[in-house]
C-alpha cells in the first residue's frame, strides 16, 4: 500500500473535519484513495477513514456482504475491536450490505448518553452516489442558509435517522463515501427535509 499513513491521512483527516463542520459539503479525497492497492471488500474511500478513525481503543461493527474478510482485514491492519451494533464506537455500512442492513445500523447505533452525548458512534455508509442535487434540503448548524444533497442510497434512512437524533444532544453523526472518493458527512445537528426533487 503506497498511502503515507502520517501525510496522507492528515490530508484527508482535514477534508473530513471540513465537510463535518460544513454540512452538504462534498469533499473528495481520490489523491490519498488512489494509493490504497488493496481490495478488501469496501471502497478506498472507506478504508482512508477507517485508518483515520480507528484504532486500538475504539470498537467497531460491520454489515456488508464480506463482513467477515473486512472484519478481520480492518481488525488487523488497525488493531481496532469488534463488538455488536449498540455498543460499536463505529459501524460500517457497506455498498453490498444487505437492502436492511442501513437502516438496523441506525436503529441499533448507539446514541451517546446526556452526562457522554460525544460518545455516540458514528455510522459509514458507502452509497452509490453522493452529490448536490435538490434531493435533500439541509439546515443547521455550519450551514448559513440551507444546502442540498443526493445521497443514492436504497432504504428510508432518512426517517430512522432523524428519530435517532430527536433528543439533542443524543444522536448520530454520519459520513457518506461513494465509488467517486467522495466524502459527506452529516453531523447530528442537521436537519434533513426531502424535497422529493
Amino acid at each position: 500500500m503506497e498511502l503515507d499513513l502520517v501525510h496522507d491521512i492528515q490530508a484527508a483527516y482535514r477534508k473530513t473535519v471540513d465537510s463535518m463542520a460544513r454540512p452538504g459539503l462534498i469533499s473528495n479525497i481520490r489523491t490519498q484513495a488512489a494509493k490504497v492497492t488493496l481490495d478488501i471488500g469496501c471502497f478506498s474511500s472507506t478504508l482512508v477513514l477507517a485508518l483515520m478513525l480507528f484504532d486500538t481503543e475504539k470498537k467497531f461493527k460491520v454489515y456488508s456482504g464480506q463482513e467477515t474478510e473486512i472484519t478481520k482485514f480492518l481488525s488487523q491492519l488497525t488493531y481496532v475491536t469488534t463488538t455488536e451494533a449498540e455498543k460499536a464506537d463505529f459501524i460500517l455500512v457497506s455498498h453490498n450490505a444487505a437492502p436492511g442492513d442501513l437502516l438496523e445500523a441506525l436503529a441499533k447505533a448507539y446514541p451517546g448518553d446526556l452526562l457522554n452525548p460525544h460518545q455516540a458512534a458514528t455510522v459509514i455508509v458507502e452509497a452509490d452516489y453522493l452529490g448536490n442535487e435538490k434531493d435533500l434540503l439541509l439546515t443547521g448548524p455550519g450551514i448559513e442558509r440551507e444546502n442540498y444533497i443526493r445521497v443514492q442510497r436504497t432504504g428510508n434512512w432518512v426517517d430512522v435517522r432523524t428519530a435517532k437524533n430527536s433528543e439533542y444532544p443524543l444522536g448520530i453523526d454520519l459520513i457518506f463515501t461513494d465509488p467517486q472518493d467522495n466524502i459527506l458527512c452529516l453531523p447530528r445537528t442537521t436537519q434533513i427535509v426531502e424535497t422529493g426533487g
